[in-house]
C-alpha cells in the first residue's frame, strides 16, 4: 500500500491551517504545518513534501521569496495562497515556478480538489512512457529521443531537462532564465526565445512531424511528448 501524499501547509495563522489540514487529512493526505517562512527551506531539504500549499503574507520570510529559493533547486509542486488579488500578484506567483494559485477566501474542498489536480498534473511527468522516449543522463551531459542522441550545448541541456522535469506543465520565461544561467546573469527575454527555437529544431531533427515545445502566450513554453 502506497503511503499517503504529504502536503506542507505554510501558513501563519493557526485557525486556517488547522481547518486546512483536517480537510486534506480527510482526503487522505498526510500533513505537515509551518508558520514562519524562515523555517521553510531547511524543513523542504530535510524531507521534501509532496506539495506546498504557501501563503503569500508570512513572518520571517515571503512566500516570494520561499518560492524563489526553492526553485533554485527544487521543482516541488507549490500552490500559492493569497489574500493579495491583484493581477500582478497572481502572475507574479506563476511567473515565480507556482504550479497554481488559490485567494483568500477560499473553500477548503476547492483547496483539496487544486491539490489533486496539480498532483495529478505532476505524477503524470513520470509516466513511463514519456521516460521512454527521452533520455537525461546527467552525467554525460546528453539527452536523447527515442534512441536518437541530440547534439545539445550545455544551455539546451538545462533548458531540455528544466521543461522534461515536468512535461505538459507551463514554464515562465523568467524561471527557464533562473536555471539556464548558474550565474543568474542578466540576459533577455529573446534569449529564452532563441534557445527553444534551437531546441525546438533539434528535436524535429528526430520527428519533422511532432512540435514537441509549444509556447504559451504571454507566459512561457511546455514540453509534451
Amino acid at each position: 500500500m502506497n503511503a499517503p501524499a504529504t502536503i506542507l501547509i505554510v501558513e501563519d495563522e493557526p485557525k486556517l491551517a488547522q481547518l486546512l489540514a483536517d480537510y486534506l487529512q480527510a482526503a487522505s493526505f498526510a500533513t505537515r504545518h509551518i508558520a514562519d517562512g524562515r523555517d521553510v527551506i531547511p524543513a523542504v531539504l530535510a524531507s521534501p513534501p509532496d506539495l506546498i500549499l504557501l501563503d503569500l503574507m508570512l513572518p520571517g520570510k515571503d512566500g516570494v521569496a520561499i518560492c524563489r529559493e526553492l526553485r533554485t533547486t527544487s521543482d516541488v509542486p507549490i500552490i500559492m495562497v493569497t489574500a493579495r488579488v491583484e493581477e500582478i500578484d497572481r502572475l507574479l506567483g506563476l511567473e515565480l515556478g507556482a504550479d497554481d494559485y488559490i485567494c483568500k477566501p477560499f473553500s477548503p474542498r476547492e483547496v483539496v480538489a487544486r491539490v489533486k489536480a496539480v498532483l495529478r498534473r505532476t505524477q503524470q511527468a513520470a509516466d513511463p512512457a514519456t521516460a521512454a522516449r527521452l533520455r537525461i543522463d546527467d552525467e554525460r551531459f546528453e539527452a536523447s529521443l527515442d534512441g536518437h542522441v541530440l547534439g545539445l550545448t550545455p544551455v539546451e541541456f538545462r533548458l531540455l531537462k528544466t521543461l522534461a522535469a515536468q512535461p505538459g506543465r507551463v514554464y515562465a520565461r523568467q524561471m527557464l532564465l533562473d536555471r539556464l544561467y548558474a550565474d543568474h546573469r542578466v540576459v533577455s527575454d529573446r534569449t529564452v526565445d532563441s534557445h527553444v527555437k534551437n531546441l525546438r529544431r533539434k528535436l524535429q531533427e528526430v520527428h519533422p512531424e511532432e512540435d514537441f515545445i509549444r509556447a504559451v502566450y504571454g507566459v512561457g513554453y511546455k514540453l509534451e511528448l
